[in-house]
């Protein structure tokens, strides 16, 4: 009994427990529903507010679009109106250009009208004063031509027969003038323009930070890029140029490639200085060797030993009287091979001869005798064909004249030389005096090199520290100054300075 009753009391408050917690958690249940009640209605007014001020904005920009618009609009009508009125008033001018046009078209037709019965009374009066003339003289158009024929040759017949004697008596003046014509022919043909050679090359410089590179710290770059080029470097106020002067055009042209290799480069100071001089010294004589080349080639002198093509070349940067050895010989090259061809001799020996003709001249300031004779030489040593040497030989009458082709060669120097503007007696002078000058100091023992400068004001020489000491360098400058001035004649002063360098060199591994 004792555990029924507990049974039911178990079930009982069971009971009680479970709906107390349903009604527990419908209480709680209420309290959340009516919180999310109240954010939603404050998310739904903050939305409202949101929703009010957007449209409050987009209704402001609207108006303000609105109103530019119609601004723009009103432009645009303002404009459209100008163009119109425009147009009308351009209209107008070309319709009274129209009516004027119309006039003046009346007008020639008009005039096209009377020029046409003008020219058709003209051509009937010719007509009927031909007939008129026809029955005057009888004669048809073929008569009359006919006698007018045979009468104009009855009275010319003395004119006829004087004319015929002198075309005979000037037969021989033709056949003399024919040699003229051939030399004269020959001229013409090759009348290349002479440019006489010029003291001074122009470098240019992107900054004048590069010049002071140039110059270096107290002028050191500049004085030692002198004395290994052996040019004088001018630097003045012209912006962006720097000019080299040297009276020597192969020492101008290492100078220049060595500047502007240095310039590009960018390192510049004493020992790249070097260096660069002897790598524009290397470029040159590949000039010089591509210059020998083209020059045969353009002659169509071929078969010469490559060592005659290299010294031909040369030439290139030698003058003579100003004018170009080498433009020199290849202008006689071509001239001997016209002349050549008129009178029959052999084309390739007269050109030949003519472009070898001063090869001489390419080394006559290293080698003792005229430049006929070192060009013989030359020519004997590399074996050159015996027909050009005698060709060459003549040209300035030191040999015979053995063969025809030695002829042409001696009257296409002439040819070239001669004509007007070729050569400057003057310039010539000039660049001998300044090789006499380098000559006299070179003359002495113990000078490594010379360089005459400022267009022959200065000579700079370089003597052999090991074998001259600073007081036998003091005679030498002292000795020089005497020789030149007992053996050259020159205006003003000529400044004789000898430089001693003592340079020991060292290597840290």
């Amino acid at each position: 009994m004792s555990l029924k009753l507990a049974v039911l009391l178990a079930g009982l408050a069971a009971l009680v427990g479970v709906g107390f917690g349903y009604f527990l958690r419908w209480i709680i249940s209420l309290g959340q529903r009516g919180s999310v009640e109240l954010r939603i209605k404050q998310m739904e007014l903050h939305a409202r507010e949101e929703a009010k001020k957007i449209v409050e904005e987009a209704t402001t920009k609207a108006e303000e679009t609105a109103k530019e618009k119609r601004e723009e609009f009103k432009e645009r009508e303002e404009k459209v109106k100008k163009t119109e009125d425009r147009l009308i008033k351009k209209e107008e001018f070309l319709d009274k250009r129209q009516l004027d046009i119309d006039k003046e078209i009346e007008q020639v037709k008009e005039k096209v009208s009377e020029i046409k019965s003008i020219r058709e009374k003209a051509e009937g009066l010719e007509k009927q004063r031909y007939e008129e003339l026809q029955k005057v003289s009888r004669m048809t158009e073929e008569d009359a031509k006919e006698t007018l024929i045979k009468e104009i040759e009855r009275k010319s017949e003395e004119d006829i027969t004087i004319r015929l004697q002198k075309l005979e008596n000037s037969g021989t003046e033709k056949i003399e003038s024919r040699a003229k014509e051939i030399l004269t022919s020959s001229i013409q043909r090759l009348a290349n323009s002479v440019s006489s050679e010029v003291f001074s090359t122009s470098v240019a410089i992107p900054s004048d930070e590069i010049k002071g590179k140039i110059i270096g710290k107290e002028g050191r770059n500049i004085k030692a890029f002198e004395r290994v080029s052996g040019v004088e470097i001018i630097v003045d106020d012209t912006p962006g140029l720097i000019t080299i002067s040297s009276y020597d055009s192969v020492r101008r042209q290492v100078a220049k490639a060595a500047l502007e290799a240095l310039i590009q480069d960018g390192r510049i100071q004493p020992a790249k200085i070097e260096e660069m001089v002897e790598k524009a010294k290397q470029e040159i004589n590949k000039i010089i060797k591509e210059k020998g080349e083209a020059a045969a080639y353009e002659c169509g002198v071929f078969n010469l030993d490559p060592r005659i093509v290299s010294i031909l070349g040369r030439l290139h940067f030698r003058t003579s009287y100003g004018q170009n050895v080498l433009q020199h010989s290849i202008e006689m090259s071509h001239i001997s091979g016209m002349l050549a061809t008129e009178i029959g001799a052999n084309v390739n020996i007269a050109k030949a001869g003519a472009l070898l003709h001063d090869i001489g001249k390419a080394v006559d300031h290293e080698i003792a005798g005229t430049h006929v004779d070192i060009g013989r030489r030359i020519l004997q040593k590399f074996g050159a064909d015996e027909k050009i040497i005698r060709a060459m030989e003549s040209h300035h009458g030191e040999y015979p004249y053995s063969t025809l082709e030695s002829y042409i060669v001696q009257s296409a120097d002439a040819i070239s030389g001669a004509r007007p503007g070729a050569r400057r007696d003057s310039v010539e002078n000039y660049l001998k005096r300044l090789g006499e000058l380098e000559a006299i100091a070179t003359s002495f023992t113990g000078v490594e090199k010379a360089y005459a400068l400022q267009a022959g004001r200065e000579i700079r020489i370089f003597v052999t520290p090991s074998e001259v000491n600073d007081l036998e360098a003091k005679d030498i400058a002292r000795n020089i100054a005497i020789r030149v001035e007992n053996e050259l004649k020159y205006p003003g002063e000529i400044k004789v300075v000898v430089i001693r360098e003592s340079r020991t060199i060292e290597f840290a591994r």
